[in-house]
């Protein structure tokens, strides 16, 4: 699979244009923007109520200490998608990382979600990470499948482990899978399309 360094511009499956790069500070409002903007069906299970000031400076702190990175991809010159890699820099868990996904619902089906997400695993090679994880409930079908496609297993199921914003308890599903095979899987997925690219 191509190596490309961000930040990189990458060709949609319509033909659009998407600009990948790391997230600083200074896209914060525009974070805020694109999760407040979001369903709230999709942000039903999310860990974090993405839509307050608070969580974008837990995020930001997140980022500065190196336990957070995160890729946007920006459309039109609006976020259109985000995802992050989440770690434990000390202790039995570093060599695991944690990978959050999401994208904008018109924005999907162009292959997007599937850039950040090898974005994400390149990052996690570089930082020595040997295991990504994934969490979701068991309502989230479309994530499920995605992520089996990008070489994830179920781990683990937690019944009633999770609380959605509503109150409702939910199960917890935990996909992984070693980096190494999450690479080949996506590789093989980006070999039935390879989007032209180009870096900035």
């Amino acid at each position: 699979m191509e190596n490309r360094e961000l930040p990189c511009i990458v060709r949609l499956r319509n033909g659009k244009g998407a600009a990948l790069s790391l997230a600083e500070a200074s896209d914060g409002g525009e974070l805020l923007k694109f999760y407040r903007a979001m369903p709230e069906e999709d942000r039903l299970v999310l860990k974090d109520d993405v839509t307050t000031a608070e969580w974008l400076d837990r995020f930001l702190a997140a980022l500065r200490s190196g336990e957070a990175i995160s890729v946007v991809g920006k459309v039109d010159g609006a976020i259109r998608g985000e995802a992050t890699l989440y770690r434990t820099l000390h202790g039995w868990s570093r060599h695991v990382g944690e990978i959050r996904l999401n994208v904008d619902r018109a924005a999907r089906g162009q292959g997007l979600g599937l850039e950040l997400a090898r974005q994400i695993v390149k990052l996690a090679i570089d930082r020595g990470i040997d295991k990504l994880v994934a969490h979701m409930v068991e309502s989230q079908v479309a994530a499920r499948r995605t992520f089996e496609k990008l070489g994830f297993h179920k781990d683990a199921e937690l019944p009633g482990h999770v609380t959605d914003i509503h109150g409702k308890k939910r199960d917890l599903h935990i996909w992984a899978n070693d980096v190494s095979q999450i690479w080949a899987a996506m590789e093989s997925l980006l070999g039935d399309f390879r989007p032209d690219r180009a870096t900035r």
